[in-house]
């Protein structure tokens, strides 16, 4: 199976998994999380993300940068045309999905992963401790 690696510059189908006030959070074909900030949503201006995206929406993005280093992702929607076959977007973007998740990862790269959404998560906790 072909392994998906994610480039700058490259459009991908993507799942909207989270919405926060400053943009959405998509998940892309090789499992890696990107922002598409509230910016880059719509090429008129978007003064409330809920009321273009809601999480589970398969959306078409462009990588505009892929920083390896710290994992983070952005992305647009600007200039990228939406299909209208929202299926087939669904069947598109599930079919990407299985073939990563059929990918054998070696133990660090899944370690690799698990640090960073356990990272994520604690900051999350304290922030909201912060503000108690």
């Amino acid at each position: 199976m072909e392994k998906i690696e994610i480039v700058t510059g490259n459009i991908y189908d993507g799942k909207v998994v989270r919405i926060k006030p400053f943009g959405a959070i998509v998940i892309l074909p090789d499992n890696s999380q990107g922002l598409v900030h509230i910016s880059h949503i719509s090429n008129s201006y978007v003064q409330n993300v809920d009321d273009h995206l809601a999480s589970g929406d398969i959306v078409r993005v462009k990588v505009i940068s892929h920083d390896k280093t710290s994992g983070k992702i952005s992305l647009s929607m600007k200039d990228v045309e939406q299909p209208e076959n929202v299926a087939e977007r669904q069947e598109e973007y599930e079919r990407q999905r299985e073939m990563r998740r059929a990918e054998p990862g070696t133990f660090e790269e899944k370690f690799k992963e698990w640090l960073k959404a356990s990272n994520e998560r604690q900051a999350g906790l304290n922030k909201r401790n912060k503000r108690r």
